[in-house]
């Protein structure tokens, strides 16, 4: 299957960013990409509370959510949106990710279920449990004979989730993100090729980069891995589409070598005080 990475640099206007959007899905189909994967915050980067509040709408009444479903009925591809802001109340949010078939139906949703509250230090900190709902469901889909597991960006450094999808039945994770900068640099390839080699499974990652509207930065690179742990394609930091074809049989073979998925075992630990 070919597949597409769109790499954003989203800026705090939803009605700019989607038109930013969906100009680049339109080059991913035109290049023959049947399935399409967007980052985290694709269609808003807002950091002041209030800000996001103002700006968000329920998924009903979200423009992003409307527009996306026609693009996907009208060019026939798979859009898997990496994260919209999704009000769910006067004073919460969603981080929810979108599994739009070709019909335009919307086939799955996840919201982040890990919630990214740290302190980076250099006065770079960030508190979402304040403002967001953390889910506690994801899904497997099945897309045109390739499964399809949804994880959000902080997800990422929770193995087991991703070792429950794998177990589920998915031969490609999603991680879509919006990555700091140092955190990026310090860890974005290492974790993902983990998960990857981990659970013999493809790894679909794009990414927002740069600087945004807000003064955010974000690491970019977007990245697709192999079973294997090879990277097969790398976006750098420029905005745009990274198309790679799957070949999807790699996923039995791999398993087939190294066949982890099997051997889960659990492990009972014992707390020793030597003193």
């Amino acid at each position: 299957m070919r597949v597409a990475l769109l790499q954003l640099t989203s800026g705090n206007d939803i009605a700019e960013n989607v038109a930013v959007v969906s100009a680049l899905i339109r080059k991913a189909a035109q290049a023959g990409a049947e399935f399409i994967t967007t980052p985290e915050t694709t269609h808003l980067m807002e950091m002041k509370r209030s800000s996001v509040l103002e700006k968000a709408f329920t998924e009903d009444e979200d423009p992003g959510v409307a527009a996306f479903r026609t693009l996907a009925l009208e060019l026939k591809v798979w859009l898997h949106i990496g994260s919209l802001i999704i009000k769910v109340a006067s004073d919460r949010l969603a981080n929810r990710s979108f599994l739009i078939g070709p019909s335009g139906k919307i086939v799955a949703r996840y919201d982040k279920a890990h919630l990214f509250d740290v302190e980076l230090g250099g006065g770079e900190s960030y508190r979402e449990s304040a403002l967001y709902q953390s889910g506690d469901t994801t899904a497997v889909v099945n897309v045109d004979g390739m499964s399809v597991g949804m994880t959000i960006c902080y997800d990422l450094r929770f193995p087991y989730l991703y070792r429950s999808l794998a177990q589920a039945g998915a031969s490609v994770l999603l991680v879509p993100a919006a990555f700091t900068q140092p955190t990026g640099e310090a860890h974005w390839h290492t974790l993902l090729r983990a998960r990857a080699i981990e659970n013999g499974c493809f790894v679909l990652a794009a990414a927002q980069t740069g600087e945004h509207a807000t003064g955010r930065k974000t690491f970019g690179h977007s990245l697709a891995i192999d079973p294997w742990g090879s990277v097969l394609a790398d976006a750098g930091t420029t905005i745009g589409v990274t198309l790679v074809d799957l070949d999807l049989a790699q996923v039995g073979k791999v398993r087939q070598k190294i066949p982890s998925l099997l051997h889960d075992r659990a492990v009972k630990i014992t707390s020793v005080n030597n003193e």
